[in-house]
């Protein structure tokens, strides 16, 4: 395995070495409009902690997991440890070569992560706009540390994840000028029937985050065609079919309803930007 592995190199079997979301972006380059990118792998994750790696998770196995307070202190004294050693000269030299020089997006991807039982969405660090080989090892570098979050190692301890098997790789994607952005349900968690898509205007964390209300839209799941909506701005819904129907083939290829962040570019072009497998059906 190398430190790094651009998307065409990444099929889902990759899993192990680098993560959930690498392993399905690079699956889905192939078959899908996703914006290229290289995945930072597990291996060189793995040579940078297993130095600090005792001390960590002797940190950790002294907490006592319902004492938030100790958790998130002890989980900060922990990312504090791992941003305290310096990031590798020669793997920041790597990462330097395939890097083209404008924005991308820093997003982690744990090996434990996007599963069918578990997903872990949210819980480690996402960067955007990072423009800069200094930005970009530096939010590689934060990227790791946030394997360590509070919220992490509750959700691994509370699954039964050994917290020193489960490791972090790195998706650093072309960043996109995004006019709209959402997220799609292939199928919709409430009533399980439905198609269901979310939009926002321009970035889409602003709706991951709950920052923003969206556009909602339930559309048929065999015609594409929309049967209820909330519309909070004005959105061309003549696009939704489009995109049903390109979650439809994502869901096809995976085997199982799938959770799909998506953009629209300034062009117009439709791009995914990452899928996991739906855990609360």
């Amino acid at each position: 395995m190398t430190n790094v592995m651009w998307f065409d190199e990444i099929k889902k079997e990759d899993l192990p070495d680098v993560g959930g979301k690498g392993a399905n972006l690079g699956e889905m380059y192939q078959h899908f409009p996703v914006p290229n990118g290289f995945c930072v792998t597990v291996k060189a994750y793995k040579e940078f902690i297993t130095p600090i790696a005792p001390k960590i998770h002797e940190m950790i196995g002294k907490i006592d997991m319902e004492d938030t307070a100790q958790l998130e202190k002890t989980a900060k004294k922990v990312r504090d440890n791992i941003l305290k050693k310096p990031f590798p000269e020669d793997l920041k030299q790597e990462i330097a070569g395939h890097y083209k020089g404008g924005k991308v997006a820093v997003r982690s991807s744990a090996t434990a992560e996007d599963l069918l039982g578990a997903s872990f969405a949210g819980q480690h660090d996402t960067f955007l706009n990072i423009k800069g080989e200094k930005e970009l090892a530096q939010a590689i570098h934060k990227c790791w540390a946030s394997l360590f979050t509070g919220r992490a190692i509750y959700y691994r301890e509370k699954h039964g994840f050994k917290h020193e098997d489960v490791h972090i790789s790195v998706v650093v994607q072309d960043m996109v000028d995004a006019k709209h952005a959402g997220v799609m349900f292939t199928v919709d968690p409430v009533n399980k029937k439905h198609i269901l898509i979310e939009v926002v205007k321009g970035l889409g964390e602003k709706l991951v985050s709950g920052q923003v209300t969206p556009n909602t839209y339930f559309l048929n799941r065999e015609n594409c065609e929309v049967e209820q909506e909330n519309i909070e701005f004005e959105f061309d819904s003549a696009r939704l079919p489009e995109i049903a129907e390109m979650g439809k083939n994502i869901e096809r290829h995976f085997g199982n309803p799938q959770d799909i962040e998506f953009a629209i570019d300034k062009e117009g072009k439709i791009l995914i930007l990452q899928a996991r497998p739906i855990t609360t059906l």
